[in-house]
């Protein structure tokens, strides 16, 4: 349990380190790690060597431009979906429009962006600060209502 939880990576992985310990200890751990991260692995690694003895196939650069088309299709579905709240308020699409501009066109890095953004948001959507209570405003019944239960 300690291996997993100090071990960065997804919640998969460290799964598999929890149960691998749990079933074998520090040699089930390992074996699960492995089984998690090879084939994955092993189909990257081939990929790669199929893209480097291919990649000015024109074929191939084809084929890779319609997965990009896909995943910005895919990532921009993702965004509008769970974004959608976001994009009816003036504030937030301004910080969505310069966050898009600094990244795509000023070739500006994200985190550089998000540096200078992420203060600007959180001032502006900090906790507003109400006014101050009297003493018997958090009781059920303040002065001024207390005469309104014993009328008769």
């Amino acid at each position: 349990m300690e291996i997993s939880e100090t071990l960065p990576g997804l919640n998969a992985v460290n799964m598999a380190i929890i149960m691998g310990d749990n079933l074998r200890g520090l040699a089930g751990a390992a074996v699960s790690v492995i089984g998690m991260l090879l084939p994955g692995g092993i189909v990257v690694m081939i990929l790669g060597i199929l893209y480097q003895s291919n990649h000015s196939n024109p074929d191939v650069k084809r084929f890779l431009l319609g997965i990009a088309a896909a995943a910005v299709g895919l990532l921009s579905a993702v965004t509008l979906q769970i974004g959608r709240r976001q994009f009816r308020q003036l504030p937030d699409i301004a910080i969505i429009f310069v966050t898009f501009l600094a990244v795509s066109f000023v070739k500006l890095p994200l985190f550089v962006v998000l540096l200078g953004l992420g203060p600007i948001s959180v001032w502006l959507y900090r906790p507003k600060v109400s006014k101050p209570r009297t003493p018997d405003e958090h009781l059920p019944f303040h002065r001024g209502a207390r005469h309104h239960l014993f009328r008769h």
